[in-house]
């Protein structure tokens, strides 16, 4: 057995567990014996665990209570359990082992430097649960004092229970107690802590036992423990909510904020005066959101506040929508070195997330922002701080430039005036109840006291520690700062709330007054029921009511941290009560920005772009334009145009597209036109030429019928161009239809039966002297008529089939650039169209081609053959030259144009080829040399 003074032990041997405690009292027996518990010594071999202070069970001091509890007195064999006690189910025992032998081996330390409890003496007991002390380093459970979240609380329960019991109206006749422990801000190690709670409501497991003469051990009455407050930290107040539901002891914390704490399932008897994490995370996505952030990172401290309240964020973010969670890192309990840094690293894998959420432990927010200023991004990230950030000073002492700008949320609080008299006279004379407020002293006023031992961390004599010796006549205040914790109201309300639930209980039981016997020790179930009725004015004011998971109402204080150069303060900027009030106009940021950061994945699309969102990630998008005829009809969506719309410039909407109409002045109209009309003069000028000298001999060779008919296919040639740049109507695309073809049917009719009758004449030459037949020149003209004709009736037909209209063709005038998009005013007659009124004649033109190449061989005497061939061959080339330009024109809004020009310049070439090489040496001769068409006298020969 392990062996010291006064510890109570925990033996602990699978599969028999066998399980001692100190009863919190004094066993006393009438005559001495050997030491012994319940009837011989566990065996040595066991492994125990010490779960108390160096001073016994219970440390005390003055101020109202007994201190310490007597060691167990040898002679005794056996204790008993407390009479009046309510006695454990056998589940409930199971459970409780359970929990117990997740407890490391119990082995014998040495004893510790610092107590752990201090016992005040009240005929019932609340215990108190505070981190009076830091967390150790590894090895070590418990690190330096903490001044403000462990002495200023722990104080102002004592300053509480001091209230309640100077009220005469609370609890008459009847004084509260207090057992209060060290949880040195480690929940493992306030287990074992807490433990103490319940060990006199365990059964022993020798029985009574007795005295060596047979008589029953005499023991004082049991501790009358009716509540436990606290703890701080959440996953402190789960554990020990664990182990107090088992016994039925109501617990009211004021600090745990945890969302699974409000789960009535699991944590029966746990209530709260500070609201849980839940309205919390909601009043944090309300700022972010108001902020008009989308997209932002959160830290949490490993454990159940830190998880338990991202939890709860991004929960609330889910049901609110717009806000995504870029990362959720999660700081380990002990952190490694150059843990922070990797953190930072993680955060800038989503520079653009500069909104983080925290929910961390003041060491870890430190921590934090000492990294980003390593890393030399003070302003890069903003930050949103929950409660365990709050106002407090501690987390950003050195750090303003990283912290500038943080905002911070906090429960809705107010100071407490009489607790700042209170704890500002408090001295090393007349607080010797507090027996950690020595520490509290050497820490605050950076002094030694006589005896004393060195501060956590500080060796004696090793550098930097404190060598000034305190005085005892310092005072908190005066010598040193003091400003009142954030959570000292909250632990007085947690105080009243169990004083004012006991109260209403013992009232309603004991109409007497007082603790009548059927209500000692209160009934833990019927209390509850109690407390979660209170509704009263706190410390300061505030209301304090629970609801039925007994939790608190959320009402919060939100806070903007405003800093820099080594000096900042907390300003208060709005609060949440059941939605967000914020003062966006008392809001600071950046030297260089009167707004906060932008915190999102993806930046707003431009004009006329569309969010392509990232599948899993609503919150990021990649923008994309809306092309070619398209316009942003939504954030997510583009539609195209209707056909005669185009998008506008920004592609917000659709306009007009304005018509294109060929005008006589264009350049592609002018060419053309100028070329038509020269062409008409100058056949206007050869069919004049050719009526004044009808009968000359040159006129009556060239065939004078063929001739006149010739130079009318030709005009007709020249004059589509007018109907080809006149405006579309009815009567303007009929005509087109009527004489796109006909009057280059009727020049290569003629020309063709010109050749034909050539070619018939040298062929019938070569084997008879009968002229062949259809010679004459009504033959020829039935023949050029004839195969004229056909263009004739195959254009009325389709007049009379499919009437002719005008129409604007906006796909004709679409272009890749919506801009350059024009509407096209044309006749009915596509590209297909136009080829096909002409197909009949260029069919014509290769004919006579073909028998042009046939009669190439004819004598001089039949002088008109070679120059039709020259035509012939002239005009193919100009019609090959007009494919590719014409279906080679660019797609744009003027190629219908391009194409119109293109048509009529070579329909005006082909009509000039014919005219210049047939009637331009005729024209020639007849009127520059007038001599040479003279008739001939007989004999004579042939002119040239």
């Amino acid at each position: 057995m392990c062996s010291g003074r006064g510890a109570p032990l925990i033996p602990l041997s699978p599969p028999i567990i066998h399980i001692w405690f100190n009863w919190g009292g004094q066993l006393t027996c009438r005559s001495s014996a050997k030491p012994g518990w319940g009837g011989g010594a566990p065996s040595p071999s066991l492994p125990h665990q010490h779960l108390e202070g160096p001073r016994g069970g219970d440390l005390g001091g003055t101020g109202g209570g007994r201190t310490g509890a007597a060691p167990v007195p040898s002679g005794c064999t056996g204790t008993g359990a407390p009479t009046g006690q309510p006695t454990m189910p056998t589940p409930l025992m199971a459970l409780l082992v359970a929990l117990l032998s997740l407890c490391p081996p119990c082995r014998c330390p040495p004893a510790p430097t610092q107590p752990h409890a201090i016992r005040l003496e009240g005929d019932l007991t609340l215990g108190g649960l505070f981190p009076v002390h830091a967390r150790g380093p590894a090895g070590v459970p418990c690190g330096p004092v903490k001044k403000e979240k462990g002495i200023h609380r722990l104080e102002a329960m004592l300053y509480a229970l001091d209230r309640v019991n100077g009220d005469p109206r609370v609890l008459p006749n009847l004084t509260l107690g207090a057992r209060i422990l060290d949880t040195c801000s480690r929940d493992t190690y306030a287990l074992e802590q807490a433990l103490s709670f319940v060990r006199s409501l365990l059964p022993p497991e020798g029985g009574e036992g007795s005295c060596p003469d047979g008589s029953a051990p005499r023991r004082p009455p049991p501790e009358r423990l009716v509540g436990v407050i606290g703890a701080s930290a959440s996953s402190v107040s789960i554990m020990v909510a664990n182990v107090l539901r088992l016994f039925a002891i109501p617990q009211i914390s004021y600090a745990s904020t945890a969302p699974e704490l409000s789960d009535p399932g699991r944590y029966e008897f746990f209530s709260r005066v500070v609201p849980p994490d839940s309205y919390q995370a909601q009043a944090m996505v309300a700022v972010v959101r108001a902020l008009g952030w989308s997209y932002v990172s959160t830290l949490a401290s490993e454990g159940n506040y830190g998880e338990s309240g991202v939890e709860a964020f991004v929960q609330s973010s889910r049901e609110a929508g717009g806000l995504c969670i870029a990362q959720s890192i999660k700081i380990p309990r002990e952190p490694k070195p150059g843990e922070f840094a990797k953190v930072i690293g993680r955060l800038m894998e989503t520079s653009t997330a500069r909104g983080v959420v925290l929910f961390a432990n003041e060491d870890d927010i430190r921590r934090v922002l000492e990294a980003a200023t390593l890393a030399n991004l003070s302003g890069h990230f903003s930050w949103v701080g929950s409660d365990s950030w709050g106002a407090k000073m501690a987390p950003v002492q050195g750090l303003e430039e990283a912290a500038h700008g943080a905002i911070t949320i906090l429960p809705k609080r107010a100071s407490v005036p009489g607790f700042d008299e209170y704890f500002t006279s408090r001295s090393l004379e007349n607080n010797r109840r507090n027996l950690w407020f020595h520490e509290f002293w050497e820490d605050d006023f950076n002094c030694r006291l006589p005896h004393g031992t060195a501060p956590h961390g500080d060796a004696a004599g090793a550098p930097g520690a404190p060598v000034r010796k305190c005085t005892g006549r310092e005072r908190i205040g005066r010598d040193s700062p003091y400003e009142q914790e954030g959570k000292v109201q909250f632990v007085i309300d947690a105080v009243l709330a169990m004083a004012h639930g006991l109260h209403s209980l013992l009232g309603e039981a004991c109409p007497g007054g007082g603790l009548c016997a059927h209500m000692d020790p209160p009934d833990g179930r019927r209390l509850l029921t109690h407390i979660r009725r209170v509704a009263f004015n706190g410390s300061a004011g505030t209301p304090v009511s629970f609801n039925e998971n007994g939790d608190a109402p959320g009402r919060y204080d939100i806070f903007q941290f405003q800093g820099g150069n080594g000096t900042g303060a907390y300003r208060a900027v709005g609060q949440w009560v059941q939605g967000l009030h914020l003062q966006e106009d008392a809001m600071a940021w950046g030297s260089n920005s009167s707004s906060p950061p932008p915190s999102v994945c993806s930046l707003p699309c431009g004009p006329g772009e569309r969010k392509k969102p990232v599948k899993g990630v609503p919150c990021c998008w990649h923008c994309e334009l809306c092309g070619g005829y398209q316009y942003r009809a939504d954030l997510l969506t583009c539609l195209p145009c209707a056909p005669h719309l185009r998008p506008t410039p920004n592609r917000t909407a659709c306009r007009p597209t304005p018509v294109l109409r060929l005008r006589w002045g264009d350049p592609c109209a002018a060419v053309p036109l100028a070329l038509a009309t020269l062409g008409l003069m100058a056949t206007a000028f050869v069919l004049a030429t050719f009526v004044r000298h009808h009968e000359t001999p040159i006129v009556k060779a060239s065939g004078r019928e063929l001739s006149y008919v010739l130079l009318a296919g030709i005009a007709l040639v020249y004059a589509i161009t007018f109907l080809m740049v006149a405006e579309p109507g009815v009567g303007v695309c009929a005509l087109r239809r009527l004489f796109l073809g006909m009057g280059m049917s009727l020049t290569y009719a003629a020309l063709l039966t010109k050749t034909n009758r050539i070619y018939r004449i040298f062929e019938q030459g070569k084997r008879s002297v009968t002229p062949p037949r259809f010679i004459s020149p009504t033959s020829q003209l039935v023949i050029t008529f004839t195969l004229s004709g056909l263009q004739l009736v195959a254009a009325a037909t389709w007049l009379l089939v499919r009437p002719p209209h005008a129409l604007i063709d906006y796909e004709m005038g679409r272009t890749p650039d919506p801009e350059a998009a024009r509407g096209v005013l044309r006749c009915d007659m596509a590209e297909g169209a136009t080829l096909a009124c002409l197909a009949y004649a260029l069919l014509l033109m290769l004919t006579c081609t073909v028998y042009a190449v046939k009669a190439r061989g004819v004598p001089e005497t039949f002088n008109e053959a070679k120059p039709i061939g020259f035509a012939m061959y002239t005009t193919c080339v100009v019609w090959l030259a007009f494919g590719p330009i014409f279906f080679g024109a660019a797609q744009s809004a003027e190629r219908v144009h391009v194409q119109t020009a293109t048509l009529t310049v070579s329909m005006s070439l082909s009509a000039s080829v014919p005219l210049g090489l047939l009637y331009a040496p005729k024209v020639y001769v007849i009127l520059l040399h007038p001599e040479r068409n003279q008739p001939k006298r007989r004999g004579a020969d042939p002119p040239p």
